[in-house]
């Protein structure tokens, strides 16, 4: 009956699945949150499950943040379409200048 139970336990299947996250932090992102870790005793993989736990969870501090960097994001890609669109306003008075030399017109004399 031992082998039999040995068999049961090593088909066992964990319902609980790990899936890899793959991340880029700047260098000094990542030396200051593994230092934090390091004086918690804690890994970064604990820190991040337990951060993405509170998210899923929407502890208020969370939601927040999220909310905030939403709105830091949104901000982000206005001023790149204004700085765009900037850019594209003035090719076009470039382009229609009629004060300018062109090679049409030979230099203009």
């Amino acid at each position: 009956m031992g082998d039999k139970s040995k068999s049961v336990d090593s088909s066992y299947i964990d319902f609980e699945t790990r899936k890899s996250l793959h991340i880029n932090l700047t260098r000094e992102t990542h030396a200051s949150l593994r230092i934090i870790c390091f004086q918690h005793r804690l890994s970064m993989q604990e820190v991040i499950e337990e951060a993405a736990i509170q998210m899923i969870e929407e502890t208020p501090y969370m939601v927040k943040m999220l909310l905030d960097l939403a709105e830091k994001k949104r901000k982000k890609a206005v001023k790149r379409i204004a700085k765009s669109d900037a850019e594209s306003i003035f090719k076009v008075i470039e382009d229609a200048n009629p004060f300018s030399v062109s090679a049409d017109d030979g230099g203009g004399e």
